[in-house]
């Protein structure tokens, strides 16, 4: 079929990109390669079935042309990555509003069947072990950027639910809980691919705050068969699902698992919230995402460990400082 994707060129795309194609769809994908990267399309930048353009979502024109004729839209673009948010904030609003409401409408008006990158984000300060698709969301104040990628993501949901019940609009919204793999940068905040760098350098690793934050991670070649799967869901519209891993991990063990599997030499330093964020920075002490619906609606399971996604992160970055060597 005829499939759409937004944000082709960047860390997800490009791996759903491959994907699809390899399924034998036809893609065309959209990216202003903000965060995206050529680079990532390699491998299918000469297939026969993929057209890249390079323009925004917020060209609400360019967006419906693109949407025209497809089936399936795949919506990942987005200003992510807490760096990101936090120096470029009212872009970011506007890209994370507007842009999807135009991709929302064009969707609507082609018919084609929409799923919609969301955020574990959305959940917010809420510290619950395993947290399900309808639990309470915990926010801090809208004044603070920090939770400004939140609410924006919240009221993207609000608007692709609003347009499923009111325009008959067929989507699936994707909570992400920590996507890794290759690819992935560490330039915006991430921080296994930042982890990774600083190893490989012999630089210390460094964490924000006290590391004893807990995170889940999830490879992103579980996650792409999930959402090729989800969309094709009937019983999945409507709803929002989590993907992620239940295997969690504090940032300080995170760091010390990179530098062995690095055989790195690297010490472990630490940065105050104040200096690395700025004023008025707040943070979770503990994400983990019950997938239980997930499961259900198309047989989630993740399959790649911790280890695992580690050592695709560092295959990654050392194929990408052997491509960059003069």
């Amino acid at each position: 079929m005829k499939v759409f994707v937004t944000g082709a060129a960047g860390f997800i795309g490009s791996h759903l990109v491959e994907h699809l194609l390899s399924s034998g769809h036809q893609v065309t994908g959209l990216d202003d390669l903000s965060t995206g990267q050529l680079t990532n399309l390699r491998s299918v930048a000469d297939h026969p079935d993929f057209r890249l353009v390079q323009g925004s979502i917020l060209d609400a024109g360019l967006v419906s042309e693109l949407t025209a004729g497809c089936q399936q839209v795949y919506h990942l673009a987005a200003a992510v990555g807490s760096f990101v948010i936090r120096d470029r904030t009212l872009e970011s609003l506007r890209t994370n509003i507007h842009g999807t409401e135009n991709v929302v409408e064009a969707a609507t008006s082609a018919g084609a069947v929409l799923l919609s990158a969301s955020t574990s984000e959305i959940y917010g300060k809420n510290g619950k072990l395993g947290l399900t698709e309808d639990d309470d969301r915990i926010i801090g104040s809208p004044l603070k950027s920090r939770w400004s990628y939140a609410e924006a993501k919240a009221i993207d949901e609000s608007l692709i639910d609003a347009y499923a019940r009111e325009r008959g609009l067929k989507a699936v919204i994707i909570r992400f809980f920590n996507t890794v793999g290759p690819r992935q940068t560490g330039r915006y905040g991430m921080v296994i691919p930042r982890f990774t760098r600083q190893a490989l350098a012999g630089e210390p690793l460094t964490v924000y705050g006290t590391g004893e934050q807990v995170r889940c991670f999830c490879h992103v070649l579980d996650v792409i068969p999930a959402l090729t799967k989800l969309i094709a869901t009937p019983a999945a519209y409507g709803k929002a699902v989590n993907l992620g891993n239940n295997e969690p991990i504090s940032i300080n063990d995170l760091a010390k698992l990179i530098i062995v599997a690095t055989h790195s030499s690297s010490a472990i330093s630490y940065t105050p919230y104040l200096d690395a964020y700025g004023p008025g920075y707040e943070d979770m002490q503990r994400r983990m995402p019950d997938c239980t619906l997930a499961k259900t609606l198309c047989g989630f399971v993740p399959q790649r460990t911790l280890d695992d996604i580690i050592e695709a992160v560092i295959e990654g970055e050392q194929n990408e400082r052997g491509a960059a060597a003069p």
